[in-house]
């Protein structure tokens, strides 16, 4: 039971109406959100404190029904029904520009009996778009509170606080939905059987495939000819065609002023943005334009933290007292997160820059373009959603694979969304490219952004390639079809995204940081001691690194990774860095620093000028490929491996995937590196 000072509400609509930014600014939260079905996976949970009132605000799923036709919807409905008793009541986020769509399922949770207070959010939006409101009249066509918003500028915010404080939300007094005469019959009596009021209640009983019909109960209750006149699908389209009837009234009376079709700017830059070879092609210049000012933009700061790494570094070396916490500081911990840290603006540039694109409706455009291309490779238009996010991170973006309808569609885009390009790969691709590729620029671009955009390139053709073969071994039952709409173009919140930019950049370093520090401290250990040099010594400590457990460790498996064109030290870092692949250079700047034959200088300038016992160097290009290659394909995740096995409930799956992208990365970059060497 909630105390007086203590409410529950439940934040609910269609994806794509700012009902995650409405969320943001009641709780003052930074859950990242994007302008298209499939982001917000699960529920989400914030508090804020309005006149000594505590208010918890429940952020579910985006859905366009109570029907669920997905894992994601299927949360949504079964929480907005299961937990009906434990919420104050549901606040309805509804797109000013798209009443018609978002009023059917306003309206069926209304009927469902449920408290509402309605938002209509994105106001700007429709208002530029001419479309003008009698908010008035909607409310009293709807029996319910509405409040105007526009949750990006935070307008409505707080007069939603006083209204959810005042506890302003409504319930119907009448089921707007009709039962239709032919299911009238059967409703009413598994109604008084039940001893439910509802009629509604009992329709969606009838009606749902899923979570809502417990139709195991109802049998008891039919007898076969009823059971024959139960079609589920056929229950949902008879109720949608009847709500819209409804509604198209609705809306012809609340519409004040329907302007002249007028071509918008929005609909001239689609001309161009989605056009069939165009949008494909200024997608490409788009990319590439990114990953230029990736390099260009964070070279000076990544200087920066490089030089402040080496004097901490040198600081401690000289101040504190000679012995093993002196190595463990300086030769250790520091230069081990000073590897990954240094990678922090490339990171924080790309990510600020993709949600530009998110923010602005570009992303969209990128999704409804990419659908017609990936429908032959077995992918469904959805499958782009988690492709896309797993530029930033694998985790998320599997976890995004929940809005997929077909189960087999939806297991082929978890197996090969992990060769999509991660963040956690571009400092391994940034190091490697700068060491291996050569300064200089065709037509102005940079050879490293060319680079770079090369194996962004290659993960997802390896995603569609790898699509293709699971699309002939898992075969599909039926086709799906992408059903979404294209959000006007608007002018993205500069300050926002960089504050969501610097919040995903600390995660990174923070995540990273962890597992970096405890790498860092078990690599200086391995180094620190070996194998005993007399009869009086456990172990030798304080020894030269080629003489540590470490260097013996790394010969022993040096004959395995050699092929690839590995060293012993490039051997330990793939090990390390299966906890996460950014542990391969912060492994690699630990290694570089307890080296004590290398000259005091910057890890990549150490790395550059290493050279093998015949004199090659240890990075040429040849073995930079091969490393690159082997990132590209390497699952090398263990946190995406345990989010697989999540997903798919499923060891012979999850495994499937980590030995067939672990075997093909060690493949195809031996190849890769006996044709270069």
């Amino acid at each position: 039971m909630q105390s007086e000072n203590q409410k529950k509400i439940l934040l609910v609509g269609n994806p794509n109406v700012g009902k995650s930014t409405i969320f943001n600014a009641l709780c003052n939260r930074n859950q990242k959100t994007g302008n298209y079905a499939g982001v917000t996976v699960a529920s989400h949970s914030g508090s804020y404190t309005y006149k000594n009132q505590e208010v918890e605000v429940i952020d579910l799923p985006g859905s366009y029904s109570i029907y669920p036709s997905s894992e994601d919807e299927a949360i949504f409905t079964k929480f907005l029904i299961d937990e009906q008793q434990n919420y104050t009541g549901v606040v309805y986020v509804l797109d000013s520009m798209n009443l018609k769509r978002g009023l059917l399922l306003f309206q069926q949770i209304q009927d469902l009996g449920m408290p509402l207070l309605l938002v209509a959010n994105q106001l700007d939006e429709a208002e530029r778009r001419g479309t003008k409101i009698n908010f008035q009249e909607l409310e009293n066509e709807l029996g319910v509170k509405i409040i105007q918003s526009n949750a990006k500028e935070k307008i409505g915010i707080e007069e939603l606080r006083e209204a959810i404080h005042q506890q302003q939300f409504k319930k119907s007094e009448k089921i707007s939905f009709e039962i239709p005469l032919e299911q009238r019959a059967v409703v009413h009596k598994i109604a008084s059987q039940t001893k439910e009021n509802n009629t509604y209640k009992v329709w969606t009983l009838l009606s749902s495939e899923t979570y809502l019909g417990k139709l195991d109960t109802l049998d008891d209750k039919l007898n076969d000819q009823e059971v024959k006149c139960i079609i589920p699908k056929r229950l949902q389209t008879q109720e949608t065609i009847r709500r819209y009837q409804n509604i198209d009234k609705i809306v012809q009376k609340v519409i004040a002023k329907t302007p002249h079709f007028k071509e918008l700017l929005t609909e001239k830059i689609d001309k161009i943005l989605v056009h069939k070879f165009w949008g494909y092609f200024f997608f490409a210049a788009i990319l590439l334009l990114i990953f230029q000012l990736v390099f260009f933009m964070a070279e000076y700061p990544m200087n920066w933290i490089d030089s402040g790494f080496v004097w901490l570094s040198d600081f401690v070396k000289n101040t504190f007292p000679e012995g093993p916490l002196n190595s463990l500081f300086a030769d250790g911990i520091i230069p081990g997160l000073g590897g990954i840290i240094i990678f922090a603006p490339q990171i924080g540039i790309l990510l600020y820059f993709l949600y530009l694109l998110e923010d602005s409706g570009y992303m969209s455009r990128v999704i409804f373009l990419m659908d017609r291309f990936l429908k032959p490779f077995g992918l469904n238009g959805k499958s782009i959603v988690p492709l896309i996010s797993g530029v930033a991170c694998a985790i998320p973006a599997i976890m995004s694979t929940r809005n997929i309808e077909n189960v087999k569609e939806r297991l082929i885009t978890i197996l090969v969304t992990p060769f999509m390009t991660c963040a956690a790969r571009l400092p391994v691709y940034s190091i490697i490219i700068a060491l291996v590729i050569p300064s200089g620029n065709f037509l102005g671009i940079d050879y490293r952004a060319i680079a770079l955009l090369a194996m962004y390139l290659l993960g997802f053709v390896t995603a569609l390639l790898s699509s293709l073969v699971l699309k002939k071994i898992i075969k599909q039952n039926y086709k799906s079809f992408l059903v979404m709409d294209l959000p006007p173009y608007k002018m993205p919140l500069f300050g926002y995204d960089f504050k969501l930019m610097l919040e995903k950049v600390w995660d990174f370093i923070t995540g990273a940081g962890k597992i970096i520090f405890a790498v860092s401290v078990i690599l200086w250990a391995l180094s620190y001691v070996g194998p005993k040099q007399n009869d009086n010594e456990i172990v030798a400590t304080n020894v030269h690194l080629d003489h540590s457990y470490l260097a013996k460790l790394g010969r022993g498996i040096e004959p395995v990774v050699a092929p690839l064109g590995y060293d012993w030290k490039m051997g330990v870092s793939i090990i390390s860095s299966f906890a996460a692949r950014e542990v391969f250079v912060g492994t690699m700047s630990t290694l570089y620093s307890l080296d004590e034959d290398v000259p005091e200088q910057k890890i990549i300038e150490k790395m550059r000028n290493d050279v093998k016992p015949n004199g090659e160097k240890v990075f040429s290009l040849a073995t930079g490929l091969s490393i690159l290659i082997y990132y590209a394909f390497a699952m090398q995740c263990i946190s995406t491996i345990a989010v697989v096995y999540r997903e798919t409930k499923s060891w012979k799956w999850t495994m499937i995937q980590l030995v067939g992208m672990t075997g093909l990365a060690y493949f195809v970059a031996m190849i890769a590196y006996q044709i270069f060497k």
